[in-house]
């Protein structure tokens, strides 16, 4: 049976008291009263509006628990032992390392990629704040893109704001400095441009004066059709965005909120985004703006919406020419975003990149411009990587990962902190109590960057192994299916497991999957 979200979860902190919990309400079969709970409509009762986001709020990432009636794992990957693509069908030279899992991304300007993925968009939020340098590093040495999310400049304390624009951002040029101090010829930083971000010009700022070539349009994300929210604990934070501009809840300027967050009523003020309103002719004049300004790559991130908003920006980025759409699909994660609303709101990825090949099609067939597309939305290894690349070619180049590409910066800087502290967890202690002996490329890193690599966070060190990682199992999964180069994938290396995955992905059945080949090929 396919059951709605449980009135309890990890991610908010409540629990239901029984076993057998009622399928659609999510209610406990028998409620009762006394009981200590908290169920999250309990707790809700006198923690009201806190109980809506995953906590502890700015210190995790959360990913949505509802299961969809179709997702990636009802495809699986078709292999063959006949030739082989990219490379002479030859068993000497057909061996999975030979297989290249780059890519290049762009219109006109184009992006050289190592490995065909990405970041999602890391803001204004402690947690990617905490966590930048081993994000940003690591994305710069394992030749991938990251991107500088939402808020920054108007989150930055030390931003100065000049008649309504921003003038300088320490924050900001942090971020830029630690991916372009290691950068090679691989990967790019891409800056995000919300409703707030646009009033205060921070796009045209990190061009002209931080040396961006990237930029990327927002109209959403999967986890949440509203804007980005953020929680403030001071009084004087709280005023000092609402001024900026920012929508702050509760009001910091009423007095009854004042004395109530002085009473300790509430400990934190919640900081909201705008909500965008597209428009086509805005958009065309916003990206040729963009690239008036000196922006050289100009992309759209747009989020799990009804079908007819992701014909309207497949159809939009077409007219304006864009070199990158991400489009984010529901099931995905952040940590940031109403919890319920990650697991109930939106089209989950699957169905979303099958309505995107299918729009992607009907746009080539009518001679359009169809621009490269990467897809997000609960991505985090080699063979999600496979399927979503194969499913929505030859349009979709490469996948963003949100939450997967935050846990080697997280694993790597604690790694560091327990190692200084001697307090290694016995699960990472059993592999050495030194860098060296722990991470499995200490040593190669070591010897490509020389005297620098002291410089590195183990952050950085922990992104590489992972996508070190992610690479060789990518290249197993091609050479199994004779693909020595992305390019060569398609619609054909994949196998539908269930009846009702073919229905919504157009990919054949397994049991009627090459029928006629095999027909072909035993009674020739």
């Amino acid at each position: 049976m396919f059951n709605g979200t449980p009135n309890a979860s990890s991610a908010t902190g409540t629990k239901n008291r029984v076993s057998d919990v009622a399928p659609y309400s999510g209610i406990c079969s028998v409620c009762l009263d006394g009981c200590p709970g908290p169920c999250e409509l309990a707790k809700s009762s006198y923690r009201g509006r806190e109980v809506l986001y995953p906590r502890p709020f700015g210190k995790v990432t959360a990913g949505a628990t509802k299961p969809y009636p179709v997702d990636y794992s009802h495809l699986n990957i078709q292999g063959t032992c006949v030739g082989a693509k990219g490379v002479d069908a030859d068993p000497d030279k057909a061996v999975f390392p030979a297989v290249s899992t780059e890519t290049k991304l762009g219109n006109k300007h184009k992006i050289k990629l190592r490995l065909p993925i990405f970041t999602g968009a890391l803001g204004s939020t402690d947690i990617a704040r905490d966590n930048w340098e081993g994000l940003a590093i690591g994305a710069a040495i394992s030749g991938i893109m990251v991107i500088i999310g939402e808020n920054v400049v108007g989150m930055d304390p030390g931003a100065e704001i000049k008649k309504g624009r921003v003038v300088k951002s320490p924050e900001l040029e942090r971020r830029v400095k630690c991916f372009k101090d290691w950068q090679d010829k691989y990967g790019a930083i891409i800056l995000q441009q919300n409703v707030e971000d646009t009033r205060l010009a921070s796009a045209e700022y990190a061009v002209e004066k931080l040396g961006v070539e990237c930029i990327e349009l927002k109209w959403g994300q999967g986890a949440k059709n509203i804007g980005g929210e953020v929680k403030l604990k001071t009084i004087e934070r709280a005023l000092e965005l609402k001024q900026r501009g920012y929508v702050v809840l509760p009001d910091p300027d009423d007095s009854t909120v004042q004395k109530a967050f002085k009473q300790e009523e509430f400990k934190e003020f919640e900081r909201h985004s705008r909500l965008g309103m597209v428009d086509h002719k805005a958009f065309v004049k916003a990206v040729e703006h963009y690239r008036k300004v000196g922006a050289k790559f100009v992309s759209l991130k747009t989020g799990a919406y009804r079908a007819s908003d992701l014909a309207r920006a497949l159809r939009y980025a077409s007219d304006a020419e864009i070199d990158l759409l991400t489009i984010d699909g529901a099931g995905g994660g952040t940590g940031m975003s109403p919890w319920r609303m990650m697991n109930e709101w939106g089209i989950p990825t699957i169905y979303l990149e099958a309505l995107t090949y299918r729009f992607a099609s009907q746009l080539k067939a009518k001679g359009r411009y169809v621009p490269d597309i990467a897809m997000a939305g609960g991505f985090s290894l080699e063979d999600h990587i496979f399927k979503a690349i194969a499913l929505g070619a030859p349009f979709v180049k490469a996948v963003c990962m949100g939450r997967a590409l935050m846990i080697p910066a997280f694993i790597g800087k604690n790694i560091q902190k327990w190692i200084e502290e001697d307090k290694l967890p016995a699960e990472i202690k059993k592999h050495g109590d030194v860098a060296e002996r722990i991470f499995i490329s200490y040593e190669t890193l070591k010897s490509s960057f020389g005297k620098d690599f002291g410089r590195l966070p183990y952050g950085a060190i922990a992104m590489h192994t992972l996508c070190d990682r992610l690479k060789l199992g990518l290249q197993q999964f091609m050479a199994g299916s004779r693909k020595f180069a992305l390019n060569y994938l398609d619609r054909s290396d994949l196998v539908s497991l269930t009846r009702e995955c073919t229905d919504v992905t157009g990919i054949p059945y397994v049991m009627e999957s090459d029928a006629e080949e095999a027909e072909r090929i035993l009674l020739k």
